[in-house]
């Protein structure tokens, strides 16, 4: 059993986290940070895993608070560790930046060896996603529940949909429906050094398709840059 001296209250857990204690709650309570509740109800938390959280949150006085917390009740598909995910993603500090070379030119090769008119740096936070970078698409954000990187996320390989329109997953999707009326749709997962899933590297057309082997695979090695790039970024 853990020594007394070692458990925190909220307010002792913010004070070493360098963030509110109502971001604290919301960790405690989408288990981003393991805790309990005493016989009054009152969250307690151990040392060792506000140091193991902190461990993750290098930038962690820049992390917004409700964004990068899982939704109780989200409205698309989420893997089992959605808060540690969504953490690591607040700590590699990329979303609502500023365009970047680096990545700008990861979307134009990916649409090139592909032959895809939309090519996307897409990273996944609980209420939206939100490109990083694009080639093709005039929009810098969706809804998350109408992203299908959401689906590709939860894969370790790439994830492909051949015909939207003839998928019931993704049929009724307003991004199929309307512009910019996708038809076929290959992502890869972007992971940082931890190996979570901040987002996608993904290729999109209004045409029903297959990529063929050669395609597939320099998708995949551009995405293997992209991440690359993502942790070159966080360790700076």
């Amino acid at each position: 059993m853990r020594d007394s001296d070692n458990i925190l209250t909220t307010t002792a857990a913010a004070r070493l986290l360098g963030v509110a204690t109502s971001t604290v709650q919301m960790w405690m309570e989408s288990g981003a940070l393991a805790s309990w509740k005493t016989p009054g109800g009152h969250r307690r938390t151990h040392r060792a895993d506000v140091d193991r959280l902190l461990a993750r949150l290098p930038g962690r006085a820049a992390i917004p608070t409700e964004e990068f917390t899982p939704r109780p009740q989200p409205g698309y598909p989420v893997g089992r560790d959605e808060a540690g995910r969504l953490l690591a993603l607040a700590a590699a500090g990329l979303v609502d930046t500023p365009a970047e070379p680096r990545f700008d030119r990861i979307v134009r090769l990916a649409a090139q060896v592909t032959g895809s008119p939309i090519a996307l740096v897409s990273l996944l936070t609980s209420t939206r996603q939100w490109f990083k970078a694009r080639v093709g698409l005039a929009a810098q954000e969706t809804p998350r529940e109408w992203a299908f990187c959401s689906h590709a996320v939860l894969h370790d390989a790439p994830f492909v949909v051949e015909d939207a329109a003839a998928d019931p997953r993704f049929r009724d999707n307003p991004l199929v429906q309307e512009e910019p009326r996708i038809r076929f749709y290959a992502g890869v997962p972007l992971r940082d050094r931890a190996g979570e899933a901040l987002g996608t590297l993904c290729v999109i057309d209004r045409e029903p398709r297959k990529l063929r082997a050669a395609e597939l695979q320099a998708l995949m090695d551009l995405a293997a840059i992209a991440a690359d790039e993502i942790g070159a970024g966080a360790g700076r």
